[in-house]
C-alpha cells in the first residue's frame, strides 16, 4: 500500500505552495488519476513519491511518504533529453533490470505490450521512435523491474490511436495498483476508478486537493452540479442582500429625515426618533452578521479564458489549401503517396493517422509552402514546442514583440487569463510545465492576425479543464484551420471533415468510426 500523510510542497523559486496537507492512500485494484491544471505539481507529486530526492533542486516538501515493501515503477512524462540520441539497446542497457531478465521473460513482456522484441536491439536512436513506440519501450523497462505498484506521468502524450486503445487495457489488465496522470479525458473516463484533483483557487494563490473515490465521469458531473448549486445560492443570497440593503436605507433616510425636521420645541418626537436611529442601527449590525455567513462563491479553479479578436473569416470558395504530391519523403524514408487535398474556404479539417505515417511532416511542408503567400495568413503551432519556444526566455519576452509599455500591459493581462501567475511570466520557459507551453503557444496564436491556423496537436498536455475551452476555440474560429490530433472528445466536437492519412493517401474517417473510438 502506498500512503501519504499531511504531505505539503513549496516550490522554491516563488516560494509558493502547490500542495498543502495532503492525505491519501492506494492499494488493491486502485487506478487512481491526479488531474489538475498545469503547474499544480502533479509530476512533482509522483517524483516525491517515487524518489524524493529527485524533486529536492526545486521544491521543499513535509509529511510522509511510506510504501513499505512495495517495488515502484515510475514512467516519466518523457524520456531525458541525454538519452534521445542513444542507440535503443544502449538506452535499454543503461537499466540494469534489462539486462537481468531472462529472453523468456523479456518475450513475455513484449507480447504484453505489442512490441516486437527485435525493437529491443535496434540500432536506430531512441529519438527516431514513435510516440508509440517510446512509452511502450519505457513501460517494458519499467516492467523488468517486477514492480508492485505503477506510477505513470502522462503516459498518453503523443500516442496514436491504437496505441491508446492498447494503454486503457494495460491500465485495465494490468493487474497492479496505478498512479496516473493525464490530461486524455477518454483514457480517464474508461480508466481511472478514483480522483485526485489538485487545484490553485484565488487567482493560483490557495492550494486545494480533492480525492473522489467514484470514476471519473462521476466526479466531474458531481463537482459540475455542486459548482452550480452553490453559485446559484450564492448569486440568489447577494440579489436578497441588495434588496434588504434598498430596504434598509430608505428607513434610515426616513428617519434622518425626520430627524433634521423635527423640531426643539417638539422634545417626545425627537426622543421617539432617537430610538428609531437606534433599532435602525441595530438592524444594520445584524446584516452584517448576516452577510458574514452567506454562502461564498465556489473556491475552484476556473478554466483560462481564451478568445479571438479581429477579422479572421476568408472568402467561402477561395481555394485556401490545394496540393497534389505524387509522394512524401523524411530524408531516404518514403512516408506517404498520393496525396490530394484541397482546403476551401474557412474549412475545418481534421488530420489523424498512426504514429510514424507523416503526419507532421505534412504540416511542416504545408506551412513551408503557404508561407509565401500573400492572400493568406498562416499560422504553425509544432508539436515539438522547442521548434518555437525560446527556452532561456520568460514568457514576457517571448510574446513583448512591439517593445513598449501598452503591448507589456496588455500581454499581463493574456496571460493572466491563461492562468500564468506574475512569478510564471518572469520563469524562464524552458522551466514551465509542458501544459504552460502549450498555452503560451496557444497565446502566440490568439494574438497573431492569422485566418489559417496549422496545428500539431494542440491539445495535447492540456488539463481537463483548460482543454474543453481550446477546442471550442478551434470549432468557433473564423478562418481556416488544419489539425493533426489524437484527441477522441475533439474529434466528436469537430463540425468539419475528418481524414486519416496512410501510406497511399487519405481516407475519410466517418461520424460512427469517431464514436467507436
Amino acid at each position: 500500500m502506498l500512503s501519504v500523510r499531511h504531505l505539503s510542497v513549496t516550490h522554491l523559486r516563488d516560494l509558493k505552495e502547490l500542495i498543502h496537507d495532503l492525505s491519501f492512500t492506494v492499494s488493491g485494484a486502485d487506478r487512481l488519476a491526479v488531474i489538475g491544471e498545469e503547474g499544480n505539481g502533479k509530476s512533482t507529486l509522483l517524483k516525491l513519491i517515487y524518489d524524493a530526492e529527485s524533486a529536492q533542486s526545486y521544491c521543499a516538501h513535509t509529511g510522509d511518504i511510506a510504501c513499505p515493501g512495495e517495488i515502484l515503477g515510475y514512467l516519466s512524462q518523457e524520456i531525458p533529453p541525454e538519452c534521445r540520441d542513444l542507440p535503443v539497446y544502449a538506452y535499454c542497457a543503461e537499466n540494469p533490470a534489462f539486462l537481468d531478465t531472462p529472453p523468456k521473460e523479456l518475450n513475455r513482456i513484449c507480447a504484453q505490450l505489442q512490441l516486437p522484441p527485435e525493437l529491443c536491439y535496434a540500432d536506430q536512436p531512441v529519438a527516431s521512435l514513435s510516440g508509440g513506440e517510446k512509452v511502450k519501450l519505457r513501460l517494458l523497462l519499467t516492467l523488468c523491474c517486477h514492480p508492485t505498484l505503477l506510477l505513470l506521468d502522462e503516459p498518453s502524450n503523443d500516442l496514436d490511436l491504437p496505441t491508446l486503445r492498447f494503454l486503457e487495457g494495460f491500465i485495465l489488465s494490468c493487474g497492479l495498483p496505478v498512479v496516473f496522470i493525464s490530461h486524455d479525458e477518454t483514457l480517464l473516463s474508461r480508466t481511472a476508478t478514483r480522483v485526485l484533483h489538485l487545484e490553485m483557487a484565488y487567482h493560483k494563490k490557495e492550494p486545494r486537493w480533492t480525492l473522489a473515490n467514484v470514476p471519473y465521469d462521476q466526479y466531474m458531473a458531481e463537482r459540475a452540479h455542486a459548482i452550480a448549486r452553490q453559485e446559484a445560492q450564492a448569486q440568489m443570497e447577494r440579489r436578497e442582500e441588495r434588496a434588504q440593503q434598498e430596504r434598509f436605507q430608505r428607513i434610515q433616510q426616513a428617519v434622518e429625515h425626520a430627524q433634521n425636521a423635527v423640531s426643539r420645541q417638539d422634545p417626545s418626537t425627537g426622543r421617539l426618533l432617537k430610538k428609531k436611529m437606534k433599532a435602525v442601527k441595530s438592524l444594520e449590525h445584524r446584516f452584517e452578521r448576516e452577510r458574514q455567513d452567506q454562502t461564498r462563491r465556489p473556491n475552484i479553479e476556473y478554466a483560462l479564458d481564451a478568445s479571438f479578436s479581429g477579422d479572421h473569416s476568408l472568402p467561402a470558395g477561395k481555394r485556401t489549401l490545394e496540393f497534389h504530391w505524387k509522394a512524401l519523403h523524411a530524408g531516404d524514408r518514403l512516408l506517404a503517396e498520393n496525396l490530394d487535398f484541397t482546403l476551401l474556404g474557412a474549412e475545418k479539417v481534421l488530420l489523424i493517422g498512426e504514429n510514424g505515417c507523416g503526419k507532421t511532416t505534412l504540416l511542416r511542408r504545408i506551412a513551408e509552402e503557404l508561407a509565401g503567400r500573400g492572400d493568406i495568413r498562416p499560422i504553425l503551432m509544432p508539436q515539438r514546442y522547442e521548434e518555437a519556444l525560446p527556452e532561456d526566455k520568460t514568457p514576457i519576452q517571448y510574446l513583448h514583440t512591439r517593445g513598449d509599455k501598452e503591448q507589456l500591459t496588455q500581454l499581463r493581462t493574456h496571460l493572466g487569463a491563461f492562468k500564468f501567475t506574475r512569478e510564471e511570466m518572469e520563469h524562464p520557459i524552458g522551466r514551465l510545465s509542458g501544459g504552460q507551453k502549450a498555452k503560451l503557444l496557444w497565446l502566440r496564436v490568439i494574438l497573431s492576425d492569422a485566418n489559417v491556423l496549422l496545428l500539431d496537436e494542440p491539445t495535447r498536455n492540456l488539463s481537463p479543464l483548460s482543454a474543453p475551452v481550446v477546442r471550442q476555440l478551434m470549432c468557433d474560429f473564423e478562418g481556416a484551420v488544419l489539425a493533426v490530433t489524437h484527441d477522441r472528445a475533439l474529434m466528436r466536437l469537430w463540425p468539419g471533415r475528418v481524414l486519416r492519412m496512410t501510406s497511399q493517401g487519405f481516407e475519410n474517417v466517418t461520424r460512427s468510426e469517431i464514436e467507436a473510438f
